[in-house]
């Protein structure tokens, strides 16, 4: 069975940093995606980042929402068994229960279909 635990959400002042890390486990085959996602209370939740590896050129893509673009990075270990999101210049806005999430078809949203428990995120201003 696949697991995603994610980690190291925490609460900081605005214009700080936090890096997300999750841990991948369990895979029987390699996911075609992995993406953060978040989900501040009634709100819908929302894709932050995606990156993917071409499996003939191990070429690695990716793509960020708008709002997170020039603030945060994803990135994976060499063993694509960690995720990472490097998250700076943090803004209230931010604030959500992050999500760690794996696809074996897309990077579309609605492809994802093994997701960890959360890990929250707090920027105070």
């Amino acid at each position: 069975q696949v697991q995603l635990v994610e980690s190291g959400g925490g609460s900081v002042q605005a214009g700080g940093s936090l890096r997300l890390s999750c841990a991948a486990s369990g895979y029987t085959s390699r996911p075609y995606c992995m993406g953060w996602f978040r989900q501040a209370p009634g709100k819908e939740r929302e894709g932050v980042a995606t990156i993917y590896t071409r499996t003939d050129t191990r070429t690695a893509y990716t793509i960020y929402a708008d709002s997170v673009k020039g603030r945060f990075t994803i990135s994976q270990d060499k063993s694509e068994n960690m995720l990472y999101l490097q998250m700076n210049s943090l803004k209230p806005g931010d604030t959500a229960m992050y999500y760690c999430a794996a696809s074996q078809i897309s990077c579309r949203f609605t492809d994802f279909g093994y997701w960890g428990q959360g890990t929250q995120v707090t920027v105070s201003s």
